[in-house]
């Protein structure tokens, strides 16, 4: 019996999906929680470093820098791999990667962020095309959505559990942490996915030609663009939230987490609900998301004075957020059926892309003293200019999402 064989059953049973779905979502969410951990442990990043708080910052753009840029050429490289191995592989590249920079000095830890995130990169998009390879072509965004999952776990829980464990160790702690989980996720990878990949026969063994060519494909794009516009929509608000809170909200420092934890909490909603109607009615989604990012970004200008009415604005615009990202992914992986772990790599690039261009975007008018809530409004029109790619998108479709 093959692999393929062995995981159909379970594959097919209504309501459930495969475990080895919910262990590349366990995975990222070890993996992901080293991006947003370090933003909470800067100022001690810069004091033991004997380093400026800017020159620590470029360390969070390192790591960015290797998700965009690293990301498609890791994929490529572990084309030639059966899946397993790239994941796995991919994991201890970024495990050595963190231990590599917290043995080392300043100069030694900015490499090693950029290494880190190009593995990152690697996996999440290998991840998500063995999660679809797992599941039947009516579950893709759904299994998609319980990877990407993993992600909103660590903005919401991973990053503010790991800056308070560094606060009780060094800020090294944290990310002893992440290495740790990191490895137990190899395990679980190692123990729970098929060593042959499921479905691969001659037609659709990996191919870099068959990869590049299908990545020429202009609606492939056009979803990259809708990716970029809609991340940035939504992360320009969230990146400035805890500023909009207190200084203008004038909410207590201590309850400034819990709200921005409402974020990371719609987040997971937002993609439960986008993973069970993106397979049938991407569009619907990707319309719905993109629209509601638009009305709940300018809701948030004027509700901003107000704690009652900032607080579910928060939390709905994180439902809002990731209900585009299933759909986006089965966009993706509709359009790149035959070749989709370049494509899905690219699309890593795209989100990663979307959230490193916020504060050109807000510097805009941040610069020219307007106030914060004028990053609301950039968001809202970011949102409102996908909304006219989404609909072209749908045109070309011989069916309606």
């Amino acid at each position: 019996m093959t692999a393929t064989e062995t995981l159909a059953p379970r594959a097919m049973r209504p309501g459930r999906l495969p475990v080895g779905v919910y262990l590349l979502g366990f995975s990222l969410f070890a993996m992901g929680t080293a991006e947003f951990l370090l933003a909470g442990v800067l100022p001690a990043v810069a004091d033991d470093l004997d380093t400026t708080l800017s020159s620590a910052g470029m360390l969070i753009t390192a790591f960015a820098l290797g998700v965009v840029f690293g990301g498609p050429p890791m994929a490529v490289i572990g084309l030639r791999w059966p899946r397993r191995t790239a994941l796995l592989a991919t994991q201890a590249i970024f495990a050595a990667g963190i231990v590599v920079g917290l043995v080392g000095n300043y100069q030694v830890l900015l490499v090693s962020r950029v290494v880190s995130g190009i593995a990152y990169a690697g996996f999440f998009a290998i991840a998500s095309v063995t999660a679809i390879s797992l599941v039947t072509p009516d579950r893709n965004a759904r299994a998609s959505g319980v990877v990407v999952s993993g992600l909103s776990i660590a903005m919401v829980a991973g990053g503010p559990a790991g800056t308070l464990l560094s606060h009780f160790t060094d800020w090294r702690g944290g990310f002893w942490a992440v290495v740790a989980l990191t490895f137990a996720g190899m395990i679980g990878c190692r123990l729970g996915l098929p060593a042959a990949d499921p479905g691969t026969g001659p037609a659709t063994r990996p191919s870099v030609s068959r990869e590049l060519r299908t990545l020429r494909t202009p609606r492939l794009w056009g979803i990259y663009v809708i990716t970029i516009l809609t991340t940035a929509a939504y992360m320009i608000t969230f990146n400035y939230l805890a500023a909009i809170l207190a200084d203008i909200t004038e909410v207590a420092e201590i309850w400034i987490p819990a709200i921005l934890a409402l974020f990371g909490a719609g987040a997971f909603a937002g993609l439960s609900i986008g993973g069970r109607i993106s397979d049938q009615h991407p569009h619907r989604a990707l319309l719905s998301g993109a629209a509601a990012i638009a009305v709940l970004s300018g809701v948030m200008v004027f509700a901003v004075d107000q704690v009652w009415a900032v607080v579910p604005t928060v939390f709905l615009i994180g439902i809002a957020a990731f209900l585009l990202n299933p759909a986006l992914y089965g966009r993706v992986f509709t359009i790149a059926a035959e070749a989709p772990t370049l494509a899905g790599a690219t699309t890593v690039s795209a989100f990663q892309l979307g959230i490193s261009i916020t504060p050109v975007l807000a510097a805009v008018t941040l610069s020219r003293g307007a106030p914060l809530t004028s990053v609301s409004w950039i968001g809202a029109a970011l949102a409102v200019a996908a909304i006219p790619v989404i609909l072209a998108d749908r045109a070309r479709m011989p069916t309606p999402g």
